[in-house]
């Protein structure tokens, strides 16, 4: 029904994020051998963006989405909004959580791969 609105609103809040932070990334040095947290951002705003893109898709192949207002068939009528709003408040914001962890993960592992090679690198120095 409406589910990938959630994922979506979600990447333009990981979008608009991307950009303040770049602002803020170009007029401080980064450490060498650390990827920007802008760079990072950028992670979350393209998982979302394609997840939200992929569940349109199928919501525009079951048609559940239509090219007329109000685009969504189940904002006609008021009973079939809640049962929309519903699916959105279970199933969208569950799928944006999921989003979220998965890149919450990556940061994690992205995070011990540059601890090990700052390691490295200073042996690397020592030598």
């Amino acid at each position: 029904m409406a589910c990938f609105l959630v994922p979506a609103a979600e990447a333009v809040i990981a979008g608009v994020s991307t950009h303040k932070a770049k602002n803020k990334e170009s007029k401080k040095e980064t450490k060498e051998g650390k990827i920007p947290f802008s760079t990072k951002l950028g992670w979350l705003f393209k998982m979302s963006s394609l997840g939200a893109i992929l569940l349109m898709f199928e919501h525009v192949w079951h048609g559940e989405v239509v090219p007329f207002f109000p685009f969504l068939t189940n904002a006609v009528k008021a009973a079939d909004r809640a049962e929309m709003f519903h699916e959105m408040a279970t199933t969208g914001v569950l799928m944006a959580v999921l989003i979220t962890m998965v890149w919450v993960g990556m940061l994690v592992a992205v995070h011990f791969i540059e601890k090990s090679s700052v390691k490295e690198a200073a042996k690397e120095a020592t030598k």
